[in-house]
C-alpha cells in the first residue's frame, strides 16, 4: 500500500472517531432534556378540577369571581355523528355524578365510541332547533353571561371609529328571560364615555361562550356556532325598572354587588332597533322585534 493511501485511511479513521465523540454527548444532552416530557396522542385531554385547584389561588381577594358557580349555563352538545336532528334531545348514559357531568376545562375531541352517548340532563339546557330563529336569538341572549359591546369612540386618536369592549350582561334571572339586555357600568369606563357622546351601540354574543360549540368541534366562526348581534340605543334604566335590573344582574353576577361604591356604578339597558342572527349555513336573519320579544327561549 502506498504511503498516500495509508495517510488517507488514517485521516478517515480519525474523522470518524471525532464524529462519534461529538455525537454521543449531544444525544445524551437531548435525551436528558426530554426526560421530563411525555408523548401524547393527537386527542387533547381535559384538566381535572383537582389539578386546577392545586395551582390556582382561590382567595376571595385575588379571584372573587371564582367563588361563583357558573356551571348552570353550560350546555351539553349534540352528537357529531349526523344521525341526529339539531333539535333532537337525548339523555346521558353511564356515570351521572356531578364530576362526570362537569364540562372540561380544555377543548377535548370526542372519540367515535362516545359520539352516540352525548345526551342532555335537562330539556331546557339544549339550544332550540336552528330553524326557530327568534327562539334561538332569545336563547343566546338569555344564556350569555357576557357580550362584546361596540360603540363609536370618543377617544381623541380614534374619535368616530368603532371601539369594542367586554361587559357582563343579563336579560333577567335564570328563570325569567326578557330579551332586554341589562348592564352594570361605571362612568370611569371608556365605553360609558363613548355613550355620553353617542348612545347607539351593538352587543354581540357567540354560542362559543357555552360548551356546545366545543363539544360539537365547531370553530367560533363556523356558522353553525350561532352568533347574535343586537343593535340599538343604550339608555339608563328608569327608577321603576331598577329593582328588576338589579335582580337580573346580581342574580347572575353576585360578585358585582360587592364592587366598590366609589366607582358610582349604575344600570343601563339596550333599547333594540335590530336583531341580527346567524345560526346555520346559508345566510343570516333579521328577526322582527315583535317575533324576538314574543319568543320563549326555554
Amino acid at each position: 500500500m502506498s504511503p498516500r493511501k495509508s495517510q488517507v485511511k488514517v485521516a478517515i479513521a480519525e474523522l470518524m472517531r471525532r464524529t462519534v465523540y461529538f455525537t454521543v454527548p449531544v444525544l445524551a444532552h437531548i435525551l436528558t432534556a426530554c426526560a421530563g416530557y411525555t408523548l401524547r396522542n393527537s386527542v387533547s385531554w381535559a384538566v381535572s378540577s383537582n389539578d386546577v385547584a392545586e395551582d390556582a389561588d382561590l382567595s376571595e381577594e385575588v379571584a372573587p369571581a371564582l367563588l361563583v358557580d357558573g356551571g348552570g349555563l353550560w350546555k351539553q352538545a349534540y352528537p357529531t355523528g349526523g344521525d341526529k336532528n339539531p333539535g333532537e334531545r337525548v339523555e346521558p348514559e353511564g356515570d351521572s355524578s356531578a364530576a362526570a357531568q362537569r364540562p372540561a376545562r380544555l377543548f377535548s375531541y370526542r372519540t367515535e365510541k362516545e359520539e352516540g352517548k352525548v345526551k342532555a340532563k335537562v330539556a331546557g339546557s339544549w339550544p332550540p332547533p336552528h330553524q326557530e330563529t327568534a327562539r334561538t336569538a332569545r336563547y343566546i341572549a338569555h344564556s350569555s353571561d357576557w357580550g362584546f359591546l361596540a360603540t363609536i369612540s370618543s377617544q381623541d386618536k380614534i374619535k368616530g371609529l368603532p371601539f369594542g369592549n367586554i361587559f357582563s350582561v343579563s336579560d333577567g334571572p335564570l328563570d325569567n328571560s326578557t330579551g332586554v339586555i341589562y348592564f352594570y357600568v361605571t362612568p370611569m369606563d371608556t365605553t360609558v364615555s363613548d355613550l355620553k357622546m353617542n348612545r347607539y351601540a351593538s352587543v354581540t354574543f357567540s354560542e362559543a361562550e357555552s360548551d356546545f360549540c366545543r363539544q360539537m368541534i365547531y370553530e367560533p366562526e363556523d356558522p353553525r356556532c350561532a352568533r347574535l348581534t343586537l343593535t340599538g340605543k343604550m339608555a339608563e334604566v328608569p327608577p321603576e325598572e331598577l329593582a328588576f335590573a338589579k335582580e337580573a344582574m346580581f342574580s347572575r353576577h353576585p360578585v358585582m354587588a360587592k364592587w366598590p361604591v366609589g366607582h358610582k356604578w349604575f344600570f343601563m339597558k339596550l333599547e333594540l332597533i335590530q336583531v341580527w342572527l346567524q345560526d346555520w349555513t346559508g345566510g343570516t336573519w333579521l328577526i322582527p322585534l315583535e317575533e324576538y320579544f314574543n319568543a320563549w327561549p326555554f
